[in-house]
């Protein structure tokens, strides 16, 4: 941050807010989906963004942790989808209905949606499906194909509990037990092999290796693509520069921050 950019207290303070939990439900193996009412954070909320939170008063963890808005209902629930990796998540997925957190956001940069006339293909890696879903709903299933990705049939989130059952869904599982037998980015590959999808517009979160294989798809074909990225974050707002991602060769600047510049970059 810049000495004219707001100091970090400053911004907290804007940001943060306590939220009593609605639902904090497992919706698959190891993934939770946890709602709170928040008409302001509802109102505010954009395809992409991120939230911090912080489960109770204790000091272990003593960090909050990002996650993506998976969805905004009602102009007034937000909700988060978050699979359990570790101390922070295993603390989170306890809190129970009724139950009180500190939610700091909406915070990033979300999608760029300035030309939400083009059709869309949105590629979701595991948990990476988590802020397309808001991005879908806001684009709209007559534009849409989504594609996920997920280790096996075991990993797949149940698309009714995510109320995706009428959407425009192709699974790919690495093990082949569900869906497409490989990689979801060999679906992706297969839907921009028609020469009548030059006009797409790609929009993809999920594992670096996912992410790197279709923004090579997208630039190889000319097609706009943006990616959102995964990052370890201590604060949110750029002020510990702990998300510093490198760079493209040739860029003004070596390194953007994921929380300040991002989540979203163009691929």
């Amino acid at each position: 941050m810049t000495s004219g950019d707001p100091s970090y207290s400053e911004l907290s303070a804007i940001y943060d807010r306590e939220a009593v939990i609605m639902a904090n439900h497992e919706v698959a193996p190891n993934t939770f989906l946890l709602k709170w009412h928040s008409p302001e954070m509802a109102a505010e909320a954009r395809p992409g963004q991120f939230v911090m939170i912080r489960t109770g008063t204790a000091l272990d963890p003593l960090l909050p942790r990002p996650f993506s808005i998976c969805s905004v209902r009602d102009n007034s629930e937000i909700h988060i989808l978050y699979r359990i990796v570790g101390r922070g998540t295993v603390a989170l997925s306890r809190v129970p209905e009724g139950g009180r957190i500190s939610v700091m956001g909406p915070l990033g940069n979300g999608f760029d949606l300035t030309r939400i006339d083009r059709p869309a293909v949105l590629v979701g890696g595991g948990i990476g499906i988590a802020p397309l879903i808001l991005l879908y709903e806001r684009l709209g299933m007559e534009k849409c194909i989504f594609l996920m990705g997920f280790p096996g049939r075991g990993d797949v989130i149940p698309l009714e509990a995510l109320d995706l059952s009428e959407a425009p869904v192709h699974i790919a599982t690495d093990d082949g037990t569900m869906g497409h037998a490989g990689l979801v980015t060999e679906l992706l590959e297969a839907q921009l092999s028609h020469e009548e999808n030059r006009g797409l517009r790609v929009y993809a979160c999920g594992p670096q290796a996912m992410l790197r294989r279709v923004a090579e798809l997208t630039t190889k074909r000319d097609i706009h693509c943006q990616v959102s990225l995964e990052a370890h974050m201590a604060c949110g707002l750029g002020a510990c520069q702990g998300c510093a991602v490198e760079a493209a060769p040739g860029r003004a600047r070596a390194y953007h921050h994921v929380c300040r510049d991002g989540p979203v970059f163009d691929a």
